[in-house]
């Protein structure tokens, strides 16, 4: 290092290595005054990009005539926060990630370009038009009588329709086309919202509020646990509402986009404040908005997905994780951070309360279920020697008739979308599978094409077997358009709909699916994990799981440990309200110890097992492991990598090497795969080891040959 006559910027840039950059502030500007987490505008190669300022140092490894100035600031005020700064800094390092990347990772999209930030934007609306004389008025009670009923007194935003009408868009694209609404653009400060006041809450949940608010102002990690429909969600809208009246910000994290709208319409209806959502569904302009105003503190509650916990906060008041246990906290490409690891890290650093929907840390339990509302009743159905149809036991078949006779809603749950797993020929036992995986080819009818739900290849469904050129090829399994299609032939008049990937791709389908079942009508519904967490059905009442056997036998050691929390996710959509629920699991394993236990005993006891069982065989939480993937067209290249790799880890006492080994998929996308396991008993152990280690794999020759990244902690295997 060479000392320095006068200070420069320290810059992070994202590109994939592991170091720092030094530029010279621009010139007429003195380094001091421009503080950490500012973007500056640099030059870099033959180009420029966007750095942001991690501090100033007397000293560099680069001679001081060769000192590049940057070029311009792009912002006023640092756009990250020196907590934020700080938090992504221990995050690169823990999870051995370019530092560069890791501060990308928190910047929206169009904010990681040379550009100035957006400029702030109205709110959409709907607002009542003046009639044409030969407009046709929507017949009274429907959707769209009531959507104009709403803008009677004057225009709504988008915001307040979806928390006071779900499924109002459809209806609100009917009035345009008569000429009876518009669309317009109000400013957000003209926009309050008046709240709407909730249940009363329970003893159970005023203690847990209470518990929880003895530590406002300090970091607290604390775990709300509840059987599902025990009214965690009253007691986050209550300890947010004590944040707001103190003025401060509340995180709350959600685990998948389609949770949003529902919770987002709850928190709209509670609470008299602005709310930001942060999800990937978003334009960049909307994303780089609702970011903006987080950071502003102008936004009182941010609502989001995984990446929201990377947020800046003004002040931050609260950190709530909804479904902590869920997989889609944990990012799979790129940066593989969980993001419900960073919320504790965040919650430390700004000293806030992080509340969890979880088993971990200091435990406040909610036991019932608030209201009349109660636990509904289990039921294993045995498929041994039974015959189905497309999927369906006549027991089953029998329980969905009697509901839907009480006028009540039934949902059919399979966590496989498509109309088959497996397009064979009985001819000759070919079976359609994709050419870069080699695995079976899932068959989507609607679409009319085949599809590998591992690389996203597709191709057309063929019409006759290219094997032997038999014309009749028949599916194998069942996903839920087959069922769709099954309990449509059962019930045709019953109201059917299927929310899977496939039904919501539109920007807010969801939404508007699910308005439909809001009213209180029989109806069927056939959905995905897309509706096991978190969304409130009152007249559903009975629930059936296909496919659960598929859990129980996996090579993935939490196969089990989800099957459970899926099996009590899903169970908790039926009987809400005050009409008793029932939950049917199809298994050819009725006496498997886990479906036993789960029904018999709780989810919590079922855990306790599955932590024996993870002592004994030395897997987390009782060890710490870190996973070394690569990938190239050549296997020759893989392990030569990997075995060099091996070579180098010169590991200390109590940090253990396993494989290298293919990867429990070998080939995807025409890549094949295998992995290096490092496992520790001590955290400590493992993060000692891994950072000289990954800095000499970098410099490996063979490393260019390959694709490979560090998953630290890592929670899929594949």
């Amino acid at each position: 290092m060479r000392a320095l006559s006068t200070p420069v910027l320290r810059v992070a840039i994202a590109v994939p290595l592991a170091q720092t950059f030094d530029y010279l502030p621009p010139r007429g500007i003195e380094a001091r005054t421009i503080a950490a987490g500012t973007r500056l505008a640099v030059p870099f190669g033959r180009g420029e990009r966007v750095g942001i300022v991690l501090g100033h140092a007397e000293d560099s490894v680069i001679e001081p005539d060769k000192l590049r100035c940057a070029l311009r600031v792009l912002d006023d005020a640092p756009l990250l926060s020196a907590e934020l700064v700080q938090t992504l800094a221990w995050a690169a390092r823990y999870y051995q990630h370019p530092l560069g990347e890791v501060m990308e990772t928190a910047l929206p999209a169009s904010l990681r370009r040379v550009q100035a930030l957006p400029t702030p934007a109205g709110e959409r609306a709907l607002v009542r038009a003046s009639a044409p004389v030969d407009a046709e008025l929507p017949r009274k009670g429907s959707r769209a009588a009531a959507l104009l009923d709403l803008l009677a007194p004057g225009p709504l935003t988008y915001t307040a329709l979806d928390a006071r009408l779900p499924g109002w868009r459809s209806a609100a694209t009917n009035l345009r086309k008569r000429g009876l609404v518009l669309t317009t653009t109000l400013q957000t400060r003209l926009l309050p919202v008046a709240p709407i006041a909730g249940p009363p809450l329970s003893e159970e949940q005023r203690a847990a509020v209470d518990a929880i608010a003895t530590h406002a102002g300090e970091f607290a990690p604390v775990v709300l646990e509840g059987i599902t429909g025990s009214g965690k969600t009253e007691v986050y809208l209550a300890l947010i509402a004590q944040a707001l009246a103190r003025g401060e910000q509340a995180l709350v994290l959600v685990p998948e986009i389609g949770l949003t709208p529902q919770t987002l319409r709850r928190f709209r209806e509670r609470l008299a404040c602005r709310i930001a959502v942060l999800h990937s569904g978003l334009a960049d302009g909307e994303r780089a908005r609702a970011w903006l105003a987080a950071a502003r503190g102008e936004a009182q509650v941010i609502i989001g997905t995984r990446s929201a916990v990377l947020v800046p906060l003004a002040r931050a008041g609260i950190i709530v994780v909804d479904e902590e246990h869920d997989a889609s906290y944990k990012q799979q490409e790129g940066w593989r951070y969980h993001a419900r690891d960073l919320a504790l890290v965040r919650g430390k650093a700004l000293g806030v309360p992080v509340v969890l929907d979880g088993a971990r840390y200091s435990r406040l339990h909610l036991s019932s279920r608030p209201g009349a509302a109660r636990v509904p009743r289990f039921q294993l159905i045995d498929l041994r020697g039974k015959s189905l149809q497309h999927g369906l036991a006549d027991t089953t078949i029998t329980a969905l008739r009697a509901c839907l006779a009480r006028g009540e809603q039934a949902l059919v749950f399979r966590n496989r979308r498509g109309y088959a797993p497996v397009l064979a020929c009985h001819v000759c036992a070919w079976h359609a599978a994709c050419a870069r995986c080699d695995k079976p080819l899932t068959w989507h009818r609607g679409a009319a094409q085949l599809a590998c739900h591992h690389c996203g290849a597709q191709q057309r469904v063929p019409s006759a077997c290219p094997q032997c050129g038999n014309a009749h090829l028949a599916p194998l399994g069942h996903g839920t358009e087959r069922l769709e299609e099954t309990l449509a032939q059962l019930f045709p008049q019953t109201s059917l709909v299927r929310i899977d990937r496939e039904t919501t791709r539109r920007k807010h389908a969801f939404d508007d699916l699910f308005g439909t079942l809001a009213e209180d009508k029989p109806a069927l519904i056939v959905g995905t994990q897309m509706l096991a967490k978190g969304h409130d059905l009152p007249n559903l009442t009975l629930v059936v799981i296909v496919g659960v056997d598929e859990g129980l036998y996996s090579v993935d050691f939490r196969a089990e440990e989800r099957l459970a929390q899926l099996i009590v996710q899903v169970a908790g959509r039926a009987g809400r309200a005050r009409k008793p629920g029932a939950v049917l699991l199809q298994t050819h394993e009725p006496e498997h110890p886990l479906l036993q236990t789960v029904l018999r005993q709780g989810y919590a006891v079922a855990a306790m097992r599955l932590l024996r069982e993870r002592s004994e065989a030395g897997l987390p939480p009782y060890a710490h492991l870190a996973l070394l993937r690569a990938q190239a067209a050549q296997a020759t290249h893989t392990d030569a990598f990997l075995h060099a790799a091996c070579a180098l880890a010169d590991a200390p006492q109590g940090v253990a090497l396993l494989g290298p080994m293919p990867a429990p998929m070998p080939r995807r996308a025409g890549m094949q795969r295998a992995q290096l396991l490092l496992s520790a008993e001590e955290r400590t152990h493992l993060h000692a080891f891994l950072p000289d280690w990954i800095a000499r794999v970098r410099h490996l020759s063979e490393a260019r040959r390959v694709r490979w990244s560090i998953d630290v902690d890592p929670i899929d295997l594949y």
